[in-house]
């Protein structure tokens, strides 16, 4: 076999780093990513490498290196322009963006979309010069937008078809519920911690009646998600479906759970679940018609 040239070299390594940095960050991504063709897991890694870094700029690692909230802002402007930079460079000295700027170019990722995914970032930067964002335009920044981009890379190798804008309204309302989940989810550390408010302010007053319209929200989103995930093509469909089922039972969970313990502890699926998860979505993968839920 003949020896692999230095870029070649440099490309697997990088694809290497944005796998760890899924590795170390969430097992329920990896596990779902697991699921994905080879042809495509790569570059969602990538996409979910780049979008993990820009999380921990505003969530904490930052701040705990002892930067101020407008060394924090700096740094996201400087890591928003590289990231939009990347997919122009054939050589980044960061194996991420390297990686990142790889799958850019080959999915064709929107420039508009990660703007949009910035300005939500930058939304949890607490600068005084920084203006409010409203739930709406922060939830479609932070997660409507990753699921765009996903898409976009599920259908880099194939002709879109004519239900594409369908597929995207999916996507988006997926994004949407997983973003919904989390924030209940986080309810505890995003008030307690990071002093956020996503809830239109209700985390201090989070009673069952709120709690209940959240979710019905949630399971809405879930339902027309769910609708389309048929529709994508085979080398997606699995992964996909297995963490629209892991988010459903998540679901399910924070729904059982009173609304005073969300602040008090995270609710999760454990690993032998997540394993009948994947396992069951694998096998209900080929179906054109998919329901949520694993019962």
């Amino acid at each position: 076999m003949a020896a692999r040239s230095p870029l070649e070299l440099f490309n697997a390594a990088s694809h290497r780093a944005a796998a760890g940095i899924i590795g170390e960050y969430s097992s329920s991504f990896s596990l779902a990513t697991a699921l994905l063709h080879p042809s495509i897991r790569a570059d969602i890694r990538n996409l979910y490498a780049m979008v993990r870094i820009a999380d921990e700029i505003v969530d904490g690692a930052a701040a705990g290196a002892g930067l101020h909230p407008t060394e924090i802002a700096a740094v996201l402007d400087d890591y928003e322009q590289a990231v939009l930079s990347a997919p122009q460079r054939h050589f980044d000295p960061n194996p991420v963006l390297h990686a990142y700027g790889r799958s850019a170019r080959r999915c064709g990722f929107a420039p508009e979309h990660v703007r949009a995914f910035f300005a939500s970032m930058r939304s949890d930067v607490p600068t005084a010069d920084q203006p409010s964002t409203d739930l709406r335009t922060y939830v479609y920044g932070s997660a409507e937008v990753i699921g765009l981009l996903c898409l976009a890379v599920f259908f880099a190798d194939q002709p879109r078809p004519a239900n594409f804008p369908e597929l995207e309204a999916g996507a988006r309302r997926l994004g949407a519920a997983f973003q919904n989940i989390n924030f209940l989810r986080d309810l505890g550390a995003d008030t307690q911690e990071l002093g956020r408010e996503y809830l239109s302010g209700t985390q201090e007053t989070l009673d069952e009646d709120a709690k209940r319209q959240i979710i019905a929200g949630i399971r809405a989103d879930l339902g027309a998600a769910y609708a389309m995930i048929g529709e994508l093509p085979l080398s997606s469909r699995a992964g996909v479906l297995a963490a629209a089922d892991l988010f459903s039972e998540l679901t399910d969970k924070l729904e059982a759970t009173p609304a005073r313990q969300l602040y008090l502890c995270r609710v999760r699926v454990s690993q032998p679940r997540k394993a009948v998860i994947a396992a069951r979505a694998l096998a209900r993968a080929r179906r054109r018609s998919l329901r949520g839920g694993l019962s």
